[in-house]
């Protein structure tokens, strides 16, 4: 005797596959995407670092040698503008 769900079973096994076989595929586009600008952005993650190497450096030559100086901003100073100094 046959089962009566074994139909609709097979049907919704049918439907299962194609979906992950379509996913799948999506899944392997997206990781060609993700490669791509990860390579894309090797310059700039390059450049980054060695931008944050040479703040870093400059910090320290600048208090070894004692030149470092306070930015204007520090301490809630902010910069006047024309028309702030015209009224003080």
């Amino acid at each position: 005797m046959q089962n009566p769900h074994e139909q609709t079973h097979n049907t919704l096994l049918a439907r299962i596959i194609n979906n992950m076989e379509h996913l799948n595929e999506s899944i392997v586009d997206m990781n060609k995407m993700i490669h791509q600008a990860n390579k894309n952005n090797l310059d700039n993650e390059m450049l980054a670092n060695m931008w944050e190497s040479y703040v870093r450096n400059a910090e320290y030559n600048l208090q070894a040698t004692g030149s470092r100086q306070e930015n204007l901003n520090e301490g809630g100073d902010e910069p006047k503008t024309e028309e702030q100094g015209k009224r003080t």
